[in-house]
């Protein structure tokens, strides 16, 4: 059966995920795009359903659980991009609680932006940066986040940053700052790199706990870089 009412009990859940209060409640997110779900099925990510136009949904290949066909005006009442590709996954949440980490990883603090943020996720997964560490930041399972980080979201762990992150981040931490030493300059080894966000930059309690501050060496008339660019010039300055 295909649905055809947007109306429909399904399209309204899938809806609603769109608003962080409703991913909270639900314990899921939206993954959309034919690559991103085959991905998520063949790392065998915990997928409540799929849902999605017949044409894209058989695209999908095998694939066990629930599948929800619906029209291309339905799908399109969900859809959040530009130019759809017809299926979705919603997929549960995993858990974001924190853990210690002794291997290269990152702290974002206050990183706001959705865009931003999956792009750092998307260079740290490339990077081998397995571990993020989030203080403050956007929502990771925002669709734009999701969207961003090109199935990057599943190649790191994610976790919350409480008040006492340095008690589980176990290896140095190196904060970026612009009156830092040139990263360049500096020794590489594995370190937890921690970026501030776009407005407020690094807050207090992640510079004290910072061993030490580097930098990106600039020409004098450039004021910053944007701060996924930044994460990935040390990302793989320090490797």
């Amino acid at each position: 059966m295909v649905i055809t009412s947007v109306s429909n009990e399904k399209a309204k859940a899938v809806r609603k995920l769109a608003q962080k209060k409703y991913r909270d409640a639900e314990n899921a997110f939206i993954l959309e795009g034919i690559k991103p779900v085959r991905e998520a099925i063949a790392q065998n990510r915990d997928i409540v359903f799929l849902f999605g136009t017949e044409s894209a949904l058989l695209r999908i290949g095998n694939y066990a659980g629930e599948r929800v066909a619906v029209s291309e005006s339905v799908y399109a009442s969900v859809s959040e991009e530009r130019n759809p590709e017809g299926v979705l996954a919603v997929v549960e949440k995993p858990s974001m609680k924190p853990q210690k980490c002794n291997a290269r990883c990152l702290l974002l603090d206050r990183v706001r932006d959705p865009g931003n943020l999956g792009t750092i996720i998307r260079t740290a997964a490339a990077a081998g940066y397995r571990h993020v560490f989030l203080k403050e930041c956007a929502d990771p399972y925002n669709p734009k986040t999701v969207r961003a980080s090109m199935s990057g979201i599943f190649g790191v762990t994610l976790y919350e940053a409480l008040d006492d992150f340095a008690s589980y981040i176990e290896v140095p931490i190196y904060a970026a700052d612009m009156n830092g030493e040139d990263v360049f300059g500096t020794e590489k080894r594995d370190v937890c790199i921690a970026l501030g966000g776009e407005a407020d930059g690094l807050s207090d309690a992640v510079r004290a706990a910072a061993e030490k501050i580097v930098s990106i060496p600039m020409e004098q008339a450039s004021e910053s870089l944007n701060v996924a660019v930044a994460a990935g010039i040390m990302m793989y300055a320090l490797r």
